[in-house]
């Protein structure tokens, strides 16, 4: 029994192990947790094909979250589908700038932003705005807040996906960027072999030494002057008040470094975030300025991106159960219907990628289309300006179609 009970193990691990941890690194949710407001939470499903890993998820977290002081957004299902290589590449060209908006997903499938908060002073767009600074009042217990749109996301430490005042062991994968390397915790071996006492990682970006904002951080001219350093505006409310000091801290630019890792043993490159001692995020707190990587298209260019569609053969990621291969077909609950205002489908986690949804009237007129919909993911179809009366949703793929009646009610 013992010897079978080692052999199980030993083929687990070889398992996960040919998977990587970008595959196996997510929490999943089983089908039935939920988060804020009832919405189901953490990553719906993973599936993975020979380069790509595809995150299904909500964008809410499995931990409580707000209130959110002064800002009136609420968090909404955002249905991503997020592409993430699994052979991420350094990129030798011209690097990709870090923007606005998704940057990377963490684990539970919430979304990283940057430091920039999207605002500048007067509206230049030379000084911008930390979001730290501006926008951290309105963060909830676990420093993350509500876009506009519904998007949650953390710019700065996610404290309550990880033990983050755990010191003594090297910190999680939590993330992963958009260029496909993984963003981890905290806290590292000292030495970027490996080995060394485990510490937390420092940031080498510093304050500058100014009181007028005049210049920018590599000493050229600001294409407009900003506020003078005071008690209004002080010392690290904007971006350009840090400056990067190479080798002042264990990180670079990107605020990441090459290391070996726990799950990376022959090393990677590795984002981490940044705290001091007490636990409070540290500038740059993320990835910054622009991606180490090759980013692909699809998961970044604006607030329709993280929609991708999978165009190519995927297994699903069960955990430590055996993978499956998705079903070929169509499959689907929807309800309610009879429907008065909105009815809602749901293909599952078996159902086929990139099911193509067409909405018609008795006459044959089309009035909405659902491309590209994916399993596990919940879809809303809004029936409160259509008449009462029967409708056709047409479902198809290249190999099936399915027609459902919906019926619109008066009650």
């Amino acid at each position: 029994m013992k010897n079978l009970s080692f052999f199980c193990l030993f083929l687990l691990a070889s398992v996960l192990h040919a998977q990587g941890p970008v595959v196996t690194t997510w929490i999943r949710n089983s089908g039935t947790e939920t988060g804020y407001n009832g919405l189901p939470s953490n990553v719906q499903l993973v599936q993975y094909a020979t380069n790509n890993v595809y995150i299904s998820c909500s964008c809410i977290p499995g931990y409580d979250i707000g209130p959110w002081n002064m800002n009136p957004n609420t968090p909404v299902n955002k249905n991503f589908v997020y592409k993430i290589t699994r052979n991420p590449q350094q990129n030798t060209g011209t690097p990709t700038p870090i923007g606005l908006g998704h940057t990377g997903v963490w684990s539970n499938g919430v979304s990283i932003f940057n430091a920039d908060d999207g605002m500048s002073y007067n509206n230049q767009g030379v000084w911008k705005r930390n979001a730290l600074y501006w926008e951290g009042l309105s963060f909830d217990n676990c420093l993350g807040h509500p876009a506009p749109g519904g998007e949650y996301h953390h710019h700065v430490n996610p404290v309550c996906l990880y033990d983050a005042a755990d010191s003594t062991h090297h910190a999680p994968i939590i993330g992963y960027a958009f260029d496909g390397f993984p963003v981890y915790g905290a806290y590292a071996q000292d030495k970027a072999d490996g080995t060394g006492p485990v510490r937390r990682m420092r940031s080498s970006y510093q304050l500058r030494n100014i009181s007028t904002r005049t210049t920018l951080p590599n000493g050229s001219p600001a294409g407009s002057n900003g506020p003078a350093v005071g008690t209004q505006f002080p010392l690290g409310c904007f971006l350009q008040d840090y400056v990067y000091v190479q080798g002042s801290g264990d990180l670079d630019e990107h605020n990441g470094r090459f290391c070996k890792t726990p799950e990376y043993p022959n090393g990677i490159y590795a984002y981490f975030v940044t705290i001091d001692s007490a636990l409070n995020p540290i500038f740059p707190y993320t990835m910054y300025g622009t991606y180490y990587g090759v980013v692909q298209p699809g998961n970044t260019g604006g607030p329709n991106s993280g929609h991708n569609t999978i165009s190519e053969p995927t297994t699903v990621y069960n955990g430590v159960s055996a993978t499956r291969e998705p079903a070929a077909g169509i499959l689907y609950e929807l309800g309610p219907n009879p429907v008065r205002s909105y009815t809602y489908i749901y293909l599952t986690p078996e159902s086929a990628n990139n099911v193509q949804g067409f909405l018609y009237d008795e006459a044959g007129r089309m009035l909405a289309q659902y491309p590209d919909m994916q399993p596990s993911i919940q879809y809303t179809l809004d029936f409160s300006a259509f008449p009462y009366g029967g409708y056709l949703l047409e479902l198809r793929t290249e190999n099936q179609r399915v027609v459902q009646k919906i019926v619109k009610s008066r009650r």
